[in-house]
């Protein structure tokens, strides 16, 4: 395809947003790892420094980005499927060849090199959502639709779940936006929101309390529908159905996940997220709360010193380089999943609503660029981006003001890392390439 091709019909505001939030990630991680006396323009131009090595990453993904603009956008339709099949055995290649690192089996290492399947095929997961949805034979109103978009969504995030990694597997519970766009019913969506009110409730109550709560609301569903239950018996079989499965949830699904399923030091980040003490069902408190990690890098830790550097940031922030909090490393892992409060220590209020602003203006880009398309492919395949995004940034920096757990995910095209940044890339660039052919109908 010719130059003059490639770029005609090119959303050249999306790439606009593109590169000023790499630009923005290139100067946070340099904010937060830049060593008093090293040669600023050499320190760049090395693989020594990890903004260097950012940098770096950039150009790749960059040049990546420009393969997929010239690339035929049929082609992105014809292997959606092969992609995700590559990444199911990516994943499935993790649990004999994985290096545990940080408490996770879900990274592969080639030399120095690192790749993360679970990161990597979420793009397959939105491309293969896509194509199934947009095929004529699917009638999403059926439930056997449903469950195949599903399957699709969630096989991956249980892989990650096998492997240690939680946070990326809830990730792909955002792909659930993309079908309540394309016709989930929303009662579905109501019912997955009620049940996430039932975990948190079960955490912060008494059983028993909780128990006889539950029972009261039942009574009073029976007692508010009496006249109708006495036309359609079902009505009340579903209701103590209901508070059976609630009950249930309660009493046994949520205290088998946390002793059983979660690693302690996930299941003490989440009590420490909504303020109580986790004491596991031994009794002895959880005083390694991270494999082959110090104490001091506990999640409740992090949190602490990530609000001390945000809040110091005060209005106008402190400047670049001048922050103390994570100039001296007292945040851990500042470059990568609390890259934020770099952000807010160094540029305050003022530069954490810019980026913020930034983020708004290129999510509503996307869902405009999504409700343009003709193709049910293309829209689809756009809100699955703005949804992988959005899960992102509002699970991160909730993470980082203490309102969500620690799991560990990056603030897109902000934090440090390769996969990371080149997966976004892709996703977008794939994006943009989509919507160039948007008079197209594609499938």
């Amino acid at each position: 395809m010719h130059a003059r091709n490639a770029s005609k019909g090119i959303d050249w505001v999306l790439v606009g947003l593109y590169m000023i939030l790499c630009a923005i990630g290139v100067i946070s991680i340099f904010g937060a790892t830049y060593k008093e006396g090293d040669p600023i323009l050499q320190s760049f131009t090395s693989f020594k420094t990890d903004y260097g090595k950012q940098l770096i990453f950039w150009v790749l993904a960059m040049i990546i980005a420009v393969f997929i603009m010239v690339t035929d956008s049929k082609f992105f339709t014809a292997t959606a499927n092969l992609w995700y099949a590559f990444g199911i055995v990516l994943l499935l290649l993790v649990f004999p060849f994985h290096t545990e690192i940080k408490g996770t089996r879900s990274i592969i290492r080639f030399g120095s090199f690192q790749l993360q399947p679970a990161d990597l095929c979420k793009v397959f997961v939105a491309l293969a959502l896509a194509k199934y949805l947009s095929r004529v034979e699917t009638d999403f109103s059926k439930t056997k639709s449903q469950l195949i978009a599903t399957a699709i969504a969630l096989t991956p995030a249980i892989l990650s779940i096998l492997q240690q990694e939680t946070g990326l597997a809830l990730v792909y519970f955002s792909f659930f936006l993309v079908m309540f766009r394309e016709g989930l019913p929303a009662g579905i969506l109501i019912i997955g929101f009620s049940f996430a009110v039932l975990v948190v409730a079960t955490l912060l109550m008494e059983p028993n309390t909780l128990a006889m709560i539950l029972t009261g609301i039942a009574l009073a569903a029976i007692y508010i529908l009496r006249r109708q239950i006495k036309r359609r018996k079902q009505l009340l079989i579903a209701i103590i159905g209901i508070w059976m499965v609630c009950v249930g949830v309660q009493r046994f699904l949520v205290p088998y996940v946390f002793e059983s399923v979660l690693q302690p030091y996930q299941v003490k980040r989440i009590y420490d997220t909504i303020g109580k003490d986790y004491v596991p069902s031994g009794g002895t408190a959880v005083l390694e709360e991270v494999p082959a990690k110090k104490k001091d890098d506990s999640g409740d830790y992090n949190v602490k010193q990530s609000k001390i550097a945000i809040g110091s940031g005060g209005f106008a922030g402190k400047g670049l380089l001048k922050g103390t909090q994570t100039r001296y490393d007292f945040v851990p892992e500042q470059r990568t999943d609390f890259i934020f409060c770099t952000i807010g220590e160094g540029f305050g209020f003022v530069g954490s609503f810019i980026l913020m602003a930034v983020y708004f203006l290129l999510l509503m880009r996307i869902i405009t660029v999504a409700e343009r398309q003709r193709s049910v492919f293309s829209r689809a395949y756009a809100y699955g981006v703005a949804s992988i995004l959005f899960f992102h940034i509002a699970i991160n920096i909730c993470m980082t003001i203490g309102l969500a757990p620690v799991i560990g995910i990056p603030l897109p095209f902000i934090s440090y890392g390769g996969t990371s940044l080149i997966t976004f890339t892709a996703a977008l660039f794939i994006l943009i390439r989509l919507d160039a052919d948007r008079q197209m109908v594609l499938r």
